[in-house]
């Protein structure tokens, strides 16, 4: 194809901007996601096709600056200079306009193609901003195109932006900052030419002047003559300023953002506040902040296991005589029983596992995108300071209760390497999707959703407990939260069930061949004879000190690889959904306390190991396993004791 009829647009934006909304806006059903090269994080491309060109559109991970703070923050930077997109598209949040021009400023630095993508005008006017798109433009000698994402409001206009800057060139002006900066940057970006580096100069010499250490470890290898001359000029900043060169050219960002708003923007008060505005007073206050919070997380459970009751008996009333059928159509020989094992454990994961997790998902995501989930950090952030973290913590908990996976890899939102660990620790804890399938199948089904929303609270207790202990393990404080708080705003179908869909696409991409081959196998082991030999191996343990069915042994093994097996593959092993008629109340509670702490799923444990290394990987495995064992037994007697 044709050079000139292909086009790379890079998206760049702070979270909660709606850049995921005008990603899924321009690509649709044409994206695919994938990993960063040597990274775990998830990096999302897709291509449109407008006006005779083909537009590539890359996703960047959704960041707040361009520092060496966070991985997705160095990939961000390293991207754009590489591999020099078109044109970079950067989504503000019209609302909070004063701290995302911060992360424009950053951008301009680069000197790379940019347009600002002005989001939520509608928003903002309805707060009393207005913003004259001209004088910005102007101000930033760079285009900027008023935006609705979720309504796709100037998004065709955006990408004809695009395609003119492709045809006609631009690059935007450079900005420039207080006179003691531009002096120690003039004196410093002469001699930088020749260290090798592919960004421009003055952007290496702000960076060296705000101590970023990648940049500065890079000069200092390949010029280290000009080390002292960058001690030297940041001295002289910190002596005028009487702080730290860091803050001297932070403070310098902020307050030029801040003169822009001031030259480019009206903003009206209310006379009264809006129907947000109240909302917003009575979800974060310190009383009805609580009762909120506990009415709609409820709520959202109940909800699950209420929706996903009547869906499992819906599709367990479809799927109840299709083994009859089988076995008077095919037969039962050895091939025809292992094909219907495979058959049977995909029949029970619909069944059994789909019927909770779809309305999970659903639910979580119109929390998210209705701007939910920030109110419960804030509200949060006292608990979470005495397990050793702040507030945003609670974000990575709440991603965890979907997917344990997203959940430990979201903790880089954490700002400091003992948080960001203690955290991932912290949500291997969390009963996630999967566990819920247990929780809510089993216990919530057969003995009661008072006993499965306790499951839930004492969860939540042996998540402190761990907490506390862990917080005393690994010294240091935890760092006061710092997050912006995102307007209430209306849930978009379209973009919850796209997000819905990612996270099923997991589930039915790697959860089904999973189940398939576990089902075989566990079958072929069963049809020759092992099963009693590997059971009676295991039986001191779940039989002697668990209580629980011979079975179980073998089921949890495989529970290791995926949780929703240790149920699915149990029915799929007894050809039955009848729980009760196998498994006595106190068996089901133990058996869901086990599968709630035993071990993190291969995956899971693969993120740490990525993460943190395989000695911390191995060793949160192996006391989870234990700690597991012994905790699952001990509810075990106890509920016996007290004659349950």
């Amino acid at each position: 194809m044709n050079d000139n009829k292909r086009i790379n647009v890079v998206l760049a934006g702070q979270g909660n901007t709606g850049k995921t909304s005008i990603f899924n806006y321009y690509t649709g059903s044409h994206q695919h996601t994938g990993n960063w090269a040597g990274k775990t994080i998830e990096k999302l491309e897709g291509t449109l096709y407008y006006k005779g060109y083909t537009i590539d559109v890359l996703d960047l991970p959704g960041i707040y600056s361009l520092t060496t703070l966070s991985v997705e923050e160095l990939i961000a930077r390293e991207y754009i200079i590489k591999h020099k997109p078109d044109v970079v598209i950067n989504i503000v949040d019209s609302t909070n306009l004063e701290r995302n021009l911060i992360f424009t400023l950053q951008l301009l630095e680069l000197e790379c193609p940019l347009i600002i993508a002005l989001n939520m005008v509608d928003l903002a006017r309805k707060k009393g901003v207005e913003i004259d798109t001209g004088k910005l433009q102007k101000k930033l000698n760079t285009p900027v195109v008023p935006t609705i994402a979720s309504r796709g409001t100037g998004l065709t206009e955006l990408m004809d932006k695009v395609i003119e800057i492709k045809e006609n060139g631009h690059h935007p002006g450079v900005i420039r900052y207080g006179r003691e900066i531009e002096n120690a940057v003039d004196e410093l970006s002469p001699g930088l030419n020749t260290a090798g580096l592919l960004y421009p100069d003055r952007w290496i010499a702000i960076k060296l002047l705000e101590k970023d250490s990648e940049i500065t470890k890079s000069i200092r290898e390949t010029r280290p003559d000009l080390t002292e001359k960058k001690k030297t000029l940041a001295n002289r900043l910190e002596e005028i300023h009487g702080h730290d060169s860091s803050l001297v050219i932070s403070d310098e960002r902020s307050h030029y953002a801040s003169q822009i708003v001031r030259e480019t923007a009206t903003i009206t008060p209310h006379q009264k506040p809006s129907f947000s505005d109240r909302l917003d007073i009575i979800t974060t206050h310190k009383f009805t902040g609580y009762f909120v919070m506990i009415f709609i997380v409820g709520g959202m459970f109940l909800s699950v296991f209420k929706l996903g009751n009547w869906l499992s008996s819906v599709l367990e009333t479809v799927f109840t005589s299709w083994h009859e059928w089988w076995n008077i159509n095919v037969g039962e020989s050895f091939l025809a029983a292992l094909s219907w094992s495979a058959i049977e454990g995909v029949l029970a994961l619909v069944e059994i596992a789909l019927p909770y997790i779809l309305p999970f998902y659903i639910l979580l995501y119109v929390l998210e995108e209705w701007g939910y989930i920030a109110r419960i950090s804030f509200l949060m952030d006292n608990l979470m300071h005495k397990i050793g973290i702040h507030g945003k913590g609670c974000i990575s908990f709440i991603i965890g209760l979907g997917c344990n996976v997203p959940g430990c890899l979201s903790c880089r939102i954490m700002e400091s390497k003992r948080e960001r660990f203690l955290t991932a620790v912290l949500v291997t804890l969390v009963p996630c999707s999967a566990v819920s399938v247990i929780v809510f199948g089993l216990v919530g089904k057969y003995v009661g959703i008072i006993w499965a929303m306790g499951l839930y609270l004492f969860a939540m207790i042996v998540i402190f407990a761990a907490g506390k202990i862990l917080s005393k393990l690994l010294p240091g404080e935890p760092v006061e939260l710092i997050m912006p708080m995102p307007d209430y705003k209306t849930p978009r179908l379209k973009t919850i069930l796209y997000q819905t869909w990612d996270a099923l696409k997991e589930f039915i991409y790697i959860a089904a061949p999973i189940v398939i081959i576990a089902g075989v196998v566990i079958q072929a082991i069963n049809l020759i004879g092992w099963m009693p030999a590997i059971s009676s191996f295991l039986s001191p343990l779940t039989v002697n000190w668990l209580g629980l069915p011979a079975i179980t042994g073998i089921l949890l093994i495989f529970g290791i690889l995926r949780k929703e097996l240790i149920l699915v593959m149990l029915a799929a092993y007894l050809g039955t959904t009848e729980f009760a008629e196998v498994l006595s109340p106190v068996q089901m509670i133990t058996l869901a306390v086990v599968s709630m702490f035993y071990v993190p799923c291969i995956a899971t444990v693969s993120v740490l190991w990525k993460e943190y290394g395989w000695k911390r990987a191995l060793a949160v495995t192996v006391i989870e396993i234990l700690f597991a064992i012994l905790l699952a037994g001990l509810v075990y007697r106890l509920l016996t004791l007290f004659g349950m």
